[in-house]
């Protein structure tokens, strides 16, 4: 339906990524571009008879523009891609309902549901520079799978037995599994991580966003 606006762009010389109805395009500056926007927005509606989102269209530089899910960020070479903050915000959420103290699955579905999330989201933004962003959510992420580990033990006696399971000594493991700090406090703790260590949640099947992102490059 929109073939005949690639035409136009393209006859008229502009710069421009379409994607059914999404379309961005470039231009060298804010005069330029609300001379484009108006002369195309006339285009489409008188034209091709057809109605413009003035809620989503505006004039605004590309690193602050969300297009499906992408932005840009300037970079010593020129311009980078990266996700947007909200593209974030929601894989976060989503992660976030998988690894609640009120899921009740078991860890071992936890991992292969993570495992598909992530492996989507990832080969989704693969194009983008990832390499920062994924470390930091990684971090978070872990941490919420031993809150999981934690929260699924409930009772004093599991979580002490558990800890001794994987190496913490008798008085440690009683100390600890007798706290009354919350879910999230302990999950940040040092025998949290020496427990539930990184090695040990990739034993379980959690696989880390890094890794699947180093897979697809």
């Amino acid at each position: 339906m929109l073939s005949e606006l690639d035409t136009e762009l393209e006859k008229r010389g502009l710069n421009f990524s379409r994607y059914t109805d999404d379309c961005n395009i470039y231009v060298k500056s804010r005069k330029a571009a609300e001379t484009v926007m108006a002369s195309i927005t006339k285009f489409i509606e008188k034209e091709l008879k057809l109605k413009m989102n003035n809620e989503k269209s505006k004039v605004d530089r590309p690193w602050r523009l969300k297009y499906l899910g992408f932005s840009f960020y300037n970079k010593k070479n020129g311009m980078g891609i990266r996700v947007h903050n909200k593209s974030i915000e929601k894989l976060k959420a989503t992660l976030k309902g998988i690894t609640g103290r009120s899921n009740a699955m078991s860890m071992e579905q936890c991992a292969t549901k993570l495992r598909q999330i992530i492996s989507g989201w990832i080969n989704y933004f693969k194009l983008a520079d990832l390499r920062s962003t994924l470390r930091v959510l990684d971090k978070w992420l872990r941490r919420r799978l031993r809150l999981c580990y934690w929260k699924q033990w409930k009772k004093i006696k599991t979580k002490h037995d558990n800890l001794v399971k994987l190496g913490i000594d008798n008085y440690k493991a009683w100390e600890y599994a007798n706290t009354r700090k919350g879910y999230w406090r302990i999950s940040n703790s040092p025998i949290l991580a020496r427990t539930l260590s990184n090695d040990y949640l990739k034993e379980q099947g959690f696989i880390t966003l890094t890794e699947s992102y180093l897979r697809f490059r």
